[in-house]
């Protein structure tokens, strides 16, 4: 499974933008990835801020190109 610097720098050099850790791991849980919980996430049920839509594609294709999905 790629990190979540690898999936940046590819999002980064593919889509040309860098996604918040944030939005990657709301992407995981959407795909049903396992995802960790954060040390500063205030409530496991409620996102602070939720991948915006037009970002979700892009980083379901990264999650596709290594294979995590």
């Amino acid at each position: 499974m790629a990190t979540y610097k690898e999936i940046q720098a590819y999002v980064k050099s593919t889509y040309g933008f860098t996604p918040k850790t944030c939005w990657i791991a709301h992407m995981k849980e959407v795909c049903g990835l396992p995802v960790k919980m954060a040390n500063n996430r205030y409530s496991p049920d409620n996102r602070e801020k939720p991948c915006p839509l037009e970002k979700m594609q892009p980083i379901k294709e990264t999650f596709r190109y290594f294979k995590m999905i």
